[in-house]
């Protein structure tokens, strides 16, 4: 595993460095930049009204990827954007190679839109949503009962962390109820490693990196894991994006047979994903509940909501399932194997 200072920039990436992201970050935060990032979609449908508009502030160049004059810019932020490594031709005009949502208190980097990089870190509707239901579960957990609930420390895994959106909201979260995380990133494209980095530096929450395919990067247990795994069928087989077999739910189903695994005594799974429904029936649900018995835990399930992504239902392999619905499971390890 790799601390925060270990990552190193990746030149396939465009030179990321992490310490020159969170500057830019930084810079941006403080002008009191604030954006709530759409599904690719809903951007679409929104550039697709001006399509020859350029960038006029901040939010059209880091929230809806707009080309810019360079004199929209403050001499500051462009040289910060410049270092980043994230300064982009096109055409006549300049653009930015990241986009900065936020949340809550936080601003996060990721790809700037389209995500169409094999390699992009995505940001979206599903974010907030994942981030809602990790802080919804952790106070719930305080509130059953401050014996069950983390004390002291909690090693803290985040599977897939993208940006670190999720593992930033559950170290805070945490932090309130008086438990201190030692929080693992983990994803397998080095390019989400570097903007975790970032945005975990300027957040100031403490981290260690780890490479490589989910929790087969990292050792031990851990008291809370979380992930948001992507769980669409990709065509490209985008790392961001595709899920893999079974319309997209097996890297779901494998990420939650590995963390029941690697659960401590009352440790918790919160595992937000989405699962195509076929004929009334769910696939993803039917596969995981023989898992949750053999690990001994008592668990919840449900639908967070139950119709997204419903523009995929048009083509194959979607056009026989009844919808994509996003789902929340919480599983904590009560029972010694």
């Amino acid at each position: 595993m790799l601390s925060a200072s270990d990552v190193q920039p990746e030149a396939a990436s465009g030179n990321l460095e992490h310490g020159a992201l969170a500057a830019l970050l930084s810079a941006v935060a403080a002008e009191g930049y604030r954006f709530i990032t759409p599904t690719p979609l809903t951007h679409k449908r929104v550039i697709a009204r001006q399509p020859t508009r350029g960038a006029g502030n901040l939010r059209d160049i880091f929230g809806w990827s707009l080309p810019f004059d360079e004199a929209v810019l403050s001499p500051q932020l462009l040289a910060a954007l410049r270092a980043s490594g994230c300064l982009l031709q096109r055409g006549g005009l300049l653009a930015s190679a990241v986009r900065i949502s936020t949340l809550g208190e936080d601003a996060f980097l990721h790809s700037a839109y389209p995500t169409v990089e094999d390699d992009a870190v995505f940001f979206g509707p599903d974010t907030y949503r994942f981030a809602r239901f990790i802080a919804q579960e952790i106070d719930a957990r305080a509130r059953r009962s401050a014996a069950a609930a983390h004390t002291g420390r909690a090693r803290v895994l985040d599977v897939g962390c993208g940006s670190g959106a999720g593992g930033i909201v559950a170290a805070r979260r945490l932090a309130r109820h008086g438990v201190a995380a030692d929080l693992v990133m983990n994803d397998i494209n080095s390019r989400a490693l570097h903007f975790t980095a970032a945005n975990a530096a300027v957040a100031g929450v403490p981290i260690t990196l780890a490479q490589g395919d989910a929790l087969q990067s990292v050792e031990g247990g851990f008291d809370l894991i979380i992930s948001n795994p992507p769980y669409m069928a990709d065509p490209r087989g985008r790392a961001y994006r595709d899920g893999g077999a079974g319309l997209g739910r097996a890297l779901s189903v494998r990420i939650a047979a590995e963390s029941l695994a690697r659960l401590a005594p009352q440790g918790q799974l919160l595992l937000y994903t989405g699962v195509a429904m076929v004929d009334g029936a769910d696939p993803f649900l039917r596969e995981v509940e023989p898992l949750l018995r053999a690990a001994r835990c008592e668990w919840t399930y449900a639908e967070i909501d139950p119709d997204v992504f419903g523009e995929e239902l048009d083509a194959p392999p979607y056009d026989r399932v009844d919808r994509i619905a996003a789902v929340g499971l919480v599983a904590t390890r009560t029972g010694v194997r």
